[in-house]
This record gives C-alpha cells, sequence and structure tokens, in this order.
C-alpha cells in the first residue's frame, strides 16, 4: 500500500510558517500582511473556496478584506476595483475568485492585477518569470504540490515526471516548476498518443486533468509517486463523493505514494495562497 501524503498536515506546518512570519512583519515593520479577495456573482464552489481562504487568513493573523461583487458587475466597475486596490498601501495580495460570469473578460481581469499583489501567480509577467526561472509569485496549487512531492523526494534531480493536463493554473506552471527542479518532464494532455505507456515510464505522475478516475493502476509504475490535483463530484447510493483524477483505491496498491481527494493538494493550495500573501508582504517593504 502506497504512503500517503496528507495534505491537511502539511498543510498546517506551512501555515505555523506564514503565522510566524506574519508576527515578524507585524513587530520588525509594523506591516499586518493582508489579502483582498474578490468574488463576482453567485457561484456555490466559489463562495465555499472564499470562506475558507478568508478563514484560514484570520487565524494565522493575517488581514482579510472581502469584496462580494453582484453577476450583473461590467467589466469597468471590476477593472475599477482592481485598480483602487492595487493602489492600496494595506493591500498586499489580490486574489480576483475565478471562473468569473460569463460576460466578463478572465485573462483582462488577471492582467488588470498588479504583478506584486499577484498571489494566484497568473499574472504574465509572474508566468514569464517562472518560464524563465526567476524570482515571482508562483500558482498556488503547483507550488503546493513541489512541496508535497519533496516529502517523498527531497531531491527531485533526474526524475521522470508526467504531468498530465496543460492547463495554465495547473499543468504549464507545475512542468515549469518540475524542470526548476532539474526532472525530466513530460506533459500529457487530450491529444497525446499512447498517453498510459508515458506514464507507465513516470517515476513522478502529477494528474490534472479534471477528468474524475481518468489515472488506473495500469497506468502506473509500481513504486512511482502520485500526485492527484482533481476534484470532482459524483453520487455515491444518493450521497455526494467527492473524487479525484486519480482511482485511488487500485493505483494506491501499486504507487510508491499517492495523495488523497479530499484532503491531499486542496489544503496545500489556501496554504500557499497564504504562503504567497506574506511574500508580497515582505517584497513590498523592499
Amino acid at each position: 500500500m502506497a504512503q500517503l501524503i496528507d495534505g491537511k498536515q502539511l498543510s498546517n506546518q506551512v501555515l505555523q510558517e506564514v503565522a510566524s512570519e506574519v508576527e515578524r512583519l507585524k513587530a520588525e515593520h509594523d506591516v499586518e500582511p493582508t489579502l483582498a479577495v474578490v468574488l463576482v456573482g453567485e457561484d456555490p464552489a466559489s463562495q465555499v473556496y472564499v470562506r475558507n481562504k478568508v478563514k484560514r487568513a484570520k487565524e494565522a493573523g493575517m488581514g482579510s478584506i472581502e469584496h462580494r461583487l453582484g453577476t450583473e458587475t461590467t467589466q469597468g466597475d471590476l477593472n475599477q476595483l482592481i485598480e483602487r486596490l492595487n493602489h492600496d498601501p494595506r493591500v498586499h495580495g489580490i486574489l480576483v475568485q475565478l471562473p468569473l460570469p460569463s460576460h466578463l473578460d478572465e485573462e483582462e481581469v488577471i492582467a488588470a492585477i498588479n504583478p506584486a499583489k499577484d498571489v494566484d501567480g497568473f499574472h504574465p509577467l509572474n508566468v514569464g518569470a517562472l518560464a524563465a526561472g526567476q524570482a515571482s509569485l508562483v500558482p498556488c496549487t503547483p507550488q503546493g504540490c513541489m512541496i508535497m512531492l519533496r516529502q517523498v523526494h527531497p531531491d527531485l534531480s533526474g526524475k521522470h515526471a508526467v504531468v498530465v493536463g496543460r492547463s495554465n493554473i495547473v499543468g504549464k506552471p507545475m512542468a515549469a516548476l518540475l524542470l526548476q527542479a532539474n526532472c525530466t518532464v513530460t506533459i500529457a494532455h487530450s491529444r497525446t498518443q499512447d498517453i498510459e505507456s508515458l506514464c507507465r515510464n513516470a517515476d513522478i505522475v502529477v494528474a490534472a486533468a479534471g477528468r474524475r478516475e481518468l489515472v488506473d493502476a495500469d497506468w502506473i509504475k509500481p513504486g512511482a509517486t502520485v500526485i492527484d490535483v482533481g476534484i470532482n463530484a459524483i453520487e455515491v447510493e444518493g450521497k455526494r463523493k467527492l473524487v479525484g483524477d486519480v482511482a485511488f483505491e487500485a493505483v494506491a496498491e501499486k504507487a510508491g505514494a499517492i495523495t488523497p481527494v479530499p484532503g491531499g493538494v486542496g489544503p496545500m493550495t489556501i496554504a500557499c495562497l497564504l504562503l504567497n500573501t506574506t511574500r508580497a508582504a515582505r517584497h513590498q517593504l523592499a
């Protein structure tokens, strides 16, 4: 049976580090790291995510500001709010919860955020810096995945990693971080031929395709490390259940280490968001 990489336990460690850095910033510079969260519309999942982020921020001793806007919010109104937050010295991190209502342009919104306050790491300047191997604010989910991977492989150099999925939020930045760690990286996606064979040759498989239980035991090399980024809701005997992009029970019998869903990557994403906020606050003092 595979070693379970416990995201809840690891995220608590990261949050303890965040709380310590918050205390240092308050004591040394009289600065309270503050995260501004913008939620547009009534998406239930987004409301849950925002609630959890704000709760964790307060627990870490950080400031948090919420802006809840109606579905009818215009692009101009949203851009104006972001501009105000960009120039507010009390705000160190800005997060606009995605997805946005369909009439709003997500790319325009992301580009409007000050890169120094872009704690999601989605701004083109931060994306470019990551690709170039330069210091930047890094997307939270891939950052959390890397922390989890290093629990199993303190030195990732030379490992063959397959990232299943090529999204801007997870797949592409994940590949960039693995390259920085000197892995040999393959990105697989919906057009990849013989994806199963690629995964079977991998020391590390990061599943971020958004397709429930896509990765089965036949895809996994014995002893490989499997990071499951997927969160998919299914119904089992009339009850809602969350499953990942990995067929957990079968893969856990073959892998060397694996993350669960829930309780794996999810908690790490929020912890890394707050970590990014303290890093942004520290950088803005320079």
